[in-house]
């Protein structure tokens, strides 16, 4: 018997995507403290952060596949964490200085049974490179696109497309926030197969 899928996320856009895969599963927000530690590299705290993710929901769903997953992105060659700019000012300052630049995006995916505490992990990196941006197309996007809640100030799956010089990685999907890739292969090695008749 599989057990059921749970997604440990309050993110539209990770349930969005999880709904690709046309396979049952509930979803609950993990709550738990996301702030970096002193010294953590963004690898690393996207990593922390997702096993923490899953095992948040451990207690409630104590026979379930639990998804875990973390985002982080920074200017490459910065060590500082781009987050969500949570308004126009903020979101028009990140995108002035992804101009030009590439954007390095890091999402750690990990799939957690919660019955026998087996986990499995990934982590992706994709990159995205902003073409020069007048402050007039700047504006005009966010003004278009409100993406406020999203780390970077764009959304791919959108008119943030049109930002773009090019990308780089293996899973678009990971640029959202949740590797569909890596975590249908989890899911095939745990009995689950979205393609399974």
């Amino acid at each position: 018997m599989t057990l059921p899928l749970v997604l440990a996320s309050s993110s539209s856009y990770r349930r969005m995507l999880l709904q690709r895969l046309l396979l049952p599963f509930v979803w609950a927000s993990p709550d738990i403290d996301e702030t970096p530690l002193a010294g953590e590299n963004i690898e690393a705290m996207t990593a922390r952060l997702a096993i923490a993710k899953a095992r948040a929901l451990t207690a409630s769903y104590p026979q379930a596949l639990i998804i875990g997953s973390d985002q982080a992105c920074a200017l490459e060659g910065a060590t500082s964490i781009m987050g969500k700019p949570g308004n126009f000012e903020h979101a028009r300052q990140q995108l002035r200085a992804c101009s030009g630049h590439n954007l390095i995006f890091h999402t750690s995916l990990v799939l957690l049974n919660s019955q026998t505490g087996a986990s499995q992990s990934s982590h992706d990196v994709f990159s995205v490179r902003f073409r020069q941006l007048s402050d007039a197309e700047i504006c005009r996007y966010l003004e278009l696109e409100q993406p406020y809640d999203c780390a970077g100030s764009f959304k791919a799956e959108g008119l943030g497309i049109a930002l773009f010089e090019g990308m780089a990685g293996n899973d678009f999907h990971s640029l959202i926030g949740l590797p569909l890739i890596n975590l249908c292969r989890m899911l095939r090695q745990n009995g689950l197969n979205p393609l399974k008749p």
